[in-house]
């Protein structure tokens, strides 16, 4: 019998072990990133005293620490919460739509990123080059996007990690959200953008393990579920006591959810949003050797989808099968929609199977989600603050030195606003469920502009603006009427239904696009980049050059001299502008147009038959056969997610240390080095 009270969540942990965590693990890892970070100064070439060095690390990032830096920044506190929601309310298609949403992004993205590395290479961020091409208006728009993501993404962040905090130990909900950017932001200030890659990889390390962990308890060790066969009886009891509405005889074990692909529809248009309006993933791209970034971004979506999928498969459905065990933290209600909204459906599965343990696993690895992805969202911001508002607008000559010490600055004053900002958030009654589906919402009309800015020399300044503007008036009108008319009335909570939330998003995305093609095509522009590949990167010796004035000096001009970019015949055939190190050397990644070419159509390929076959190839025939699966066949589903798992562990794991073991050797070999001339000069003494 299904039940209809609502039970409060019992803390299994104490209120000490929640500001432990927060407070302990967090300043542990500040300061384990701060030794790195020095000796990474003292011994190697890097320093993140350079403004190249602390924006962009550089951009000699390998393919592997990219990787593993994409998978823990694209693993928000919603990848494995809101994603084992989707498990316990949809079943098996929940999870797998919501890998769909967040990696046919990511391989698409890997198109942009080879695209930024031809046409605008010494870029720090995505807005240097809209000013560059566009001029004053568009930037500014796309300033105005580019922050609203982060205040969405770092909403979503802080209050997903603080609600699973409080469940699992009461600590108090506005304490987590000021107390866990705090921590974050230390190593950020102190290393820079590199420092988040190294932080990036010991995150996901402890990710992937503690992911290893649960499926080893939750399809074997533990008494609760006992066996992939035990948890596919007790899938299709839930089936029968609870069934889904939507889904092929209501069972959670069939890709045949209504429901299910509604959400899909939503992730995808949040993911989208979430790729192409954040700064972060601009920053990684814009981070990697030229040649390698096609190649971190495939890697980095292929070894991403097994988090959601893995891990909400394993949890999300674990809480739907075990509801009804005494253990359940709400026995014997099922989890309340609030709670369910609040993504408790993976700390629930973890306190049951596991007990404490469970508990702590399941906090520590939201911790290192939230930490992984704020420090991200931290440099990002401090990248658009001190380069597209400081020293655009403000100090257009402000060295290297005065653009890191604006970045400090910034970064303390949004780890201070990102609390007070998730705390306003938390007293409105907006929680992680409600941020996930509006993201795509306010977001989607500034993608397809964005991503062509990049990659369509046609592309024209009033398409840009018409098609952004458009959408977004036309997203917010299919949101009011789509969520009038199917449910009746607008309020906050129906505005973040599905079904309100794919009509804005998919008419936002759909008529700004056509808007931006069409306007262009009425007057199509001949740009021929030479604007956005004259961006200069900022010389610690010499200042004369600023990409801010490359962009007003084609801010100045009208919009069809700025455009007709072919009649600057000396600048048409110029190759990707070589990043030189930090010795004045230009790395060995510098590729030629040509190549950068031929990476771009590979991403091409790729990008296409990773979409066809994750988002039409495997789930839609299953959709319209409605098959329910067999036993045989879910065992089979989940150890294809157990091996998926396992391969991503390995490249994330393995790959960064084999391609960094030369620089790893130069610093230990320096370190005792050090100490031997130290010693050697006591001993003369």
């Amino acid at each position: 019998m299904s039940q209809t009270g609502e039970t409060e969540f019992k803390p299994l942990l104490s209120e000490s072990v929640g500001y432990g965590v927060v407070v302990g693990v967090g300043f542990f890892f500040a300061a384990i990133m701060l030794c790195l970070t020095t000796l990474q100064s003292k011994f190697s070439k890097f320093s993140p005293s350079s403004s190249e060095e602390f924006s962009s690390a550089s951009r000699s990032v390998k393919p592997g620490l990219v990787c593993c830096g994409i998978v823990s920044a694209w693993t928000w506190s919603a990848t494995l919460l809101q994603s084992s929601t989707a498990a316990y309310t949809f079943g098996v298609s929940g999870p797998w739509w919501y890998g769909v949403g967040g990696t046919i992004q990511l391989a698409i993205f890997a198109m942009v990123a080879a695209k930024v590395k031809m046409n605008a290479n010494g870029a720090h961020t995505f807005l240097e080059i809209v000013k560059a091409r566009f001029g004053t208006g568009a930037h500014l728009m796309f300033t105005f996007y580019a922050f609203l993501c982060i205040l969405v993404v770092c909403g979503s962040l802080l209050l997903g990690g603080a609600a699973t905090v409080n469940a699992l130990t009461g600590m108090n909900i506005i304490a987590a959200c000021f107390l866990l950017p705090i921590g974050i932001a230390v190593y950020v200030v102190f290393g820079g953008l590199r420092a988040t890659f190294i932080c990036d990889y010991a995150h996901t390390m402890i990710l992937f393990i503690i992911i290893y962990i649960f499926f080893a308890n939750v399809y074997g060790a533990s008494n609760e579920t006992g066996s992939i066969g035990a948890m596919y009886d007790l899938l299709v009891k839930a089936g029968k006591d609870t069934p889904v509405a939507g889904n092929k005889d209501g069972s959670y074990v069939t890709m045949r959810s209504n429901q299910g692909l509604v959400f899909g529809a939503a992730t995808i248009l949040s993911g989208f949003s979430g790729v192409f309006c954040d700064q972060g993933y601009w920053q990684r791209a814009i981070a990697s050797a030229p040649r390698s970034t096609t190649k971190a971004y495939m890697l980095g979506g292929l070894s991403w989808f097994a988090v959601p999928w893995g891990f909400a498969s394993c949890l999300g459905l674990a809480a739907r099968a075990l509801v009804n065990n005494p253990k359940f933290p709400t026995y014997p209600n099922p989890l309340s929609p609030s709670q369910t909204s609040a993504g408790l459906a993976a700390p629930a599965a973890a306190a049951v199977v596991m007990g404490k343990g469970g508990a702590i696993a399941i906090l520590l690895v939201v911790f290192m989600a939230v930490t992984s992805a704020v420090s991200a969202e931290l440099i990002a911001v401090s990248s658009l603050f001190s380069y597209d508002l400081y020293r655009t607008y403000f100090r257009p000559k402000a060295t290297s030195a005065e653009i890191v010490r604006v970045s400090h600055y910034f970064i303390c004053f949004w780890a201070v606003w990102a609390g007070c900002w998730a705390t306003i958030l938390h007293k409105a009654s907006i929680d992680l469920g409600w941020l996930f589906y509006v993201q795509g919402v306010v977001l989607s009309p500034a993608v397809i502009p964005i991503a062509l800015t990049v990659t369509w020399s046609g592309l024209t300044r009033a398409g840009v603006v018409s098609g952004c503007l458009g959408g977004a008036v036309l997203g917010m009108l299919a949101w009011m009427i789509g969520c009038l008319k199917i449910y009746g009335e607008i309020n906050v909570p129906n505005l973040a239904e599905p079904y309100s939330a794919v009509c804005s998003g998919l008419t936002g995305l759909l008529f700004s696009g056509t808007l931006t093609v069409l306007v262009s095509l009425a007057r199509p522009a001949k740009y021929d980049f030479a604007e956005t590949r004259a961006i200069a990167m900022y010389d610690d010796n010499d200042y004369s050059k600023s990409p801010t004035q490359v962009s007003d000096a084609a801010s100045s001009q009208s919009e069809p001299d700025a455009e007709k970019g072919a009649e600057r015949k000396d600048t048409t055939t110029a190759d990707v502008v070589p990043v030189p190190g930090p010795d004045g050397d230009a790395p060995d990644a510098v590729a030629s147009r040509t190549e950068l070419k031929r990476v771009f159509r590979r991403a091409a390929w790729c990008s296409l038959a990773l979409t066809l076959t994750v988002a039409i190839l495997v789930p839609l025939p299953m959709f319209f056969s409605e098959y329910v699966f067999s036993k045989g066949f879910y065992t089979f589903w989940v150890a294809c997610t157990i091996i998926w798992a396992a391969m991503s562990g390995i490249f994330c794991m393995v790959l960064p240390l084999w391609e960094s073991r030369t620089e790893m050797y130069a610093i230990v070999r320096g370190v005792f080095a050090r100490g031997a001339g130290e010693q050697g000069g006591k001993g003369g003494e």
